[in-house]
């Protein structure tokens, strides 16, 4: 998808229904029940925030980034995500929180990207956050300059994402199960799944009609 198109569906990203729960769950594993707001109010989740950044490849090709965390000894180490984390009492409301995580992460200046819309929360039940997902946009290919957080960035292309075919599944052992098949995106040679699958879910759903 040439950056350009994309550019010229923003308002349409802007004003079309979210897919929600719906295009969330597309991505999780059958077993996986889905937990009532009154239980997950009750949890008094951590808060945390994310971006979903699209940007121009060297060839005008629409692209979003995902990182890889660096191993730690916590619930998400090493796992491919969107560069996010921790609501800081100092951030005004959500979005902030994920513009400066971003800029923490990555090096990209808050003050330059465009944000098109915030996304649906999406629950992490091993670590208890909530995260809200942004989908922002930057003009340019930012010089991406990671932290310590981050092992590995990892550049895919949106046409990547809207590929039927690369969704898949793997075996694997979660928080709730041994030995469960969990839907993922298989970017190149990268596995993604769980929370950042179903926000993916639904970035793909929203971008369904701009291909």
């Amino acid at each position: 998808m040439k950056f350009s198109h994309f550019k010229d569906q923003i308002n349409l990203l802007k004003t079309k229904p979210l897919g929600g729960l719906e295009s969330q769950f597309k991505l999780v594993p059958e077993l996986r029940i889905k937990i009532s707001e009154e239980k997950i109010k009750n949890s008094n989740p951590r808060k945390a925030a994310v971006m979903a950044l699209f940007y121009p490849d060297e060839q005008n090709k629409t692209t979003f980034l995902l990182t890889q965390r660096a191993s730690y000894n916590g619930t998400h180490s090493a796992q491919i995500s969107f560069p996010g984390g921790k609501y800081d009492q100092e951030d005004d409301n959500m979005r902030q929180t994920a513009l400066r995580e971003l800029e923490e992460e990555v090096g990209v200046f808050r003050n330059s990207v465009e944000v098109i819309r915030q996304l649906s929360d999406t629950y992490i039940p091993p670590s208890n956050f909530m995260v809200t997902p942004f989908i922002g946009f930057l003009d340019e290919k930012p010089s991406l300059i990671p932290n310590e957080e981050v092992a590995k960035l990892i550049e895919i292309e949106a046409a990547a994402l809207l590929n039927e075919e690369n969704i898949s599944s793997i075996v694997m052992e979660t928080s709730y199960m041994k030995e469960i098949e969990v839907p993922c995106f298989k970017f190149y040679d990268h596995v993604v799944w769980g929370a950042t699958a179903m926000m993916l879910s639904e970035i793909k759903d929203l971008m369904k009609e701009i291909e």
